[in-house]
């Protein structure tokens, strides 16, 4: 307080025309338009400067739930289509519309927690598991395309083995084509895997892309895959080097793919192998 009186007895003739200078300039602006105009304009730069920066901090340090928030609208959206497919589908065959009984595909959202991508056979964890209905055998995608097949599961979480893994293989095709081959990983670069058993006949260019064929009781068709960046002609097939469209090192969100239909697709594949 000694200090405060102190200071105000030193710097009392410059705190009194700063004072004057104040209630001058509050005069001005009140008795001429012109200059509370542009003294409002210039308030208002100031702050609406102070809160844009305030509220993109804010944002920033809310992105983590806006990503959960849209994680799940995705998910609501994506569930939504299949059953709209499954509506249109149960049209053309039986007439049938209940798009709860009809429904081929459930997605289930959920967050990597744990990624390899750098070994000859990768595993991804995925928090999700037995309470969110996951089971082995799941596709695991992305906006940007397939990552991977749910392996083993405990009650909140799931092993998925990676597409980049030597023991990976999943059906693929050319986007314009019927012809499909299976897709591997040779362990050597995380940014490309190949495209095997596509045979000679089919018509293949760089930068063609690759898409899920559908020919299993995993993936649905029309997944996105990557592109086509080399093209090596053998005696029976060409083998494609295909440039994945997801960056397997920086991958965090995920949608697990529930196939209500694989069981029966799968018994029926069993006693036909019989």
């Amino acid at each position: 307080m000694q200090q405060l009186i102190y200071f105000i007895q030193r710097y009392k003739y410059l705190l009194f025309f700063c004072l004057l200078q104040i209630i001058a300039l509050a005069l001005t602006i009140n008795s001429h338009s012109f200059h509370r105009s542009k003294f409002i304009s210039s308030a208002n730069v100031i702050t609406g400067g102070i809160y844009e920066k305030t509220n993109a901090f804010s944002n920033y340090l809310n992105l983590g739930e806006q990503n959960k928030a849209l994680a799940k609208e995705n998910t609501y959206l994506k569930n939504l289509l299949s059953q709209i497919q499954s509506i249109s589908d149960s049209v053309k065959l039986t007439a049938i519309i209940d798009s709860l009984n009809n429904q081929q595909y459930k997605y289930i959202d959920g967050v990597i927690v744990k990624n390899e991508f750098h070994k000859a056979y990768n595993y991804l964890t995925v928090n999700r598991g037995a309470k969110q209905e996951v089971t082995p055998e799941m596709a695991v995608i992305n906006d940007k395309g397939i990552i991977g097949v749910t392996d083993a599961v405990s009650n909140s979480y799931a092993r998925v083995r990676s597409i980049l893994s030597r023991n990976s293989q999943i059906n693929a095709r050319l986007q314009h084509s019927p012809y499909y081959g299976t897709l591997s990983w040779d362990a050597k670069n995380n940014q490309i895997i190949q495209l095997r058993d596509i045979p000679r006949q089919a018509v293949v260019q760089i930068g063609d892309t690759i898409i899920t064929s559908g020919r299993s009781a995993i993936f649905p068709e029309g997944i996105l895959v990557g592109t086509v960046i080399d093209i090596e002609k053998r005696a029976k097939e060409n083998l494609i080097e295909v440039k994945l469209f997801n960056d397997m090192s920086s991958i965090r969100d995920v949608y697990i793919i529930n196939n209500f239909h694989k069981q029966e697709i799968k018994d029926l594949e069993k006693q036909t192998n019989e």
